[in-house]
């Protein structure tokens, strides 16, 4: 890409959230550019499952049936404790064009959006890194890296990512859209404040005979929240909190190889350890284990941007939040930022309109992460509530697969709402 026209727009990340967010601009006709500083798309990643909004953001740019194809569908939410099933909330009662989440995995999701953006003439330039960038009222100033494997050593060979070209651009606008650790918003020194506590899980897949009836579960247990994902094939991913584990930060990065299957370098992630999770906190699945396919342990945070952008770099995705991973809300509202950002841009690009555009998409954001992280405002629980939803009413609002009115339409379902 070094010599070609420049870009309106430099995007960030090859996520779900950067891709969507270069598609939205490139269908709008804006030049747009996206980089990632790895090397290849994950070779398997997180569970990943998509909202009823996402899945309307995915028909308004005519991916939907591609996305449909590769999915399991997951029509309602069981929740659990012991083996008493103690509620429910059912997507497929909402008055909505998919009622349902679809699951599937991530870098599958990934390649589809790639390849929408070939149609465009856009194509992500991996190994490639933003190494600076200014940010004014018009513009941001860039300087972009590209990497490459070069060897090195005498005596023992090894081979590193070196910087073999960089080139220095003004962009109108910078999307940051690079993930947790992202560049964008250390670069810019954007606060990444706590907004909750840190949660660890040991992560397994495997193949099954369970008849899991189109549902996600959730089983709580002395204290531990643990998930139960349908997948497509045959096959489920159960995640359980561990409350006396810490996984290092790095256990979130995906895998750019596919992954053993044995334990690694998690070595008490056994068959046994497996077997020994589900008969203490799911005592109801006695399906079968066939066969583990990948194991994991994984550390999320709950953390908030002090602002999602600065003047014309702005931020979509886990690069402004996190949150725990049962509801798969920071991915899902990453998306649904990433459309309102795009959208803000084009009609500040194309219509002239004040950069006020910005401002109303971070207030509105905020606002909305500010409740989703119960750091305002919250759920309190109606007249007819069962006492187990209200006992665990705090506990449940990161763990539904919703936000907007989709969730508030779900709480109502078990006689919670916002305040």
């Amino acid at each position: 890409m070094f010599g070609k026209k420049l870009p309106e727009v430099l995007v960030v990340g090859a996520g779900p959230v950067g891709l969507f967010a270069a598609l939205v601009l490139s269908e709008h006709g804006i030049r747009v550019r996206i980089i990632d500083k790895e090397w290849r798309r994950a070779g398997h990643s997180y569970a990943l499952a998509l909202h009823p909004s996402s899945l309307r953001l995915l028909k308004n740019v005519g991916l939907i049936e591609k996305v449909l194809a590769k999915c399991y569908q997951v029509q309602s939410v069981g929740l659990y404790e012991a083996q008493e099933r103690r509620a429910e909330l059912r997507l497929d009662a909402l008055e909505e064009e998919f009622p349902f989440i679809a699951v599937m995995q991530q870098n599958v999701l990934e390649g589809i959006l790639e390849e929408a953006l070939k149609q465009h003439d856009v194509k992500v330039d991996w190994n490639h890194r933003l190494a600076h960038i200014s940010t004014f009222e018009d513009y941001s100033h860039v300087v972009v890296e590209k990497l490459v494997k070069e060897s090195l050593g005498y005596i023992i060979a090894r081979t590193e990512w070196v910087v073999s070209k960089s080139q220095r651009f003004d962009v109108p606008f910078v999307v940051g859209a690079d993930g947790h650790h992202s560049l964008v918003r250390r670069a810019l020194e954007i606060d990444y404040n706590p907004a909750g506590d840190t949660q660890n899980f040991a992560v397994f897949e495997f193949k099954t005979d369970a008849d899991l009836k189109k549902e996600m579960r959730l089983a709580v247990h002395d204290g531990s929240l643990n998930v139960l994902w349908p997948l497509p094939n045959r096959s489920c991913r159960w995640s359980f909190e561990l409350l006396d584990y810490q996984a290092s930060e790095e256990s979130r990065t995906k895998d750019r190889f596919e992954i053993q299957v044995g334990p690694g370098e998690y070595p008490m992630l056994t068959d046994e350890y497996l077997y020994e999770l589900l008969k203490k906190r799911a005592p109801w699945f006695t399906s079968t284990v066939e066969s583990i396919t990948w194991r994991h342990v994984v550390r999320f945070e709950r953390r908030l941007a002090s602002t999602h952008g600065i003047q014309r770099a702005w931020l979509a995705g886990d690069a402004v939040h996190l949150t725990g991973p049962a509801g798969i809300q920071s991915m899902n509202v990453g998306l649904l930022e990433a459309s309102d950002l795009a959208n803000s841009i084009v009609r500040i690009l194309q219509d002239n309109e004040s950069n006020e555009l910005l401002k109303i998409y971070n207030d509105d954001w905020q606002t909305e992460w500010r409740f989703l992280l119960g750091l305002e405002d919250g759920i309190k629980p109606g007249e007819k509530v069962n006492p187990w939803v209200r006992e665990h009413s705090t506990a449940l609002l990161p763990c539904i697969p919703a936000s907007g009115d989709d969730l508030t339409k779900l709480l109502a379902q078990v006689g919670l709402k916002r305040t």
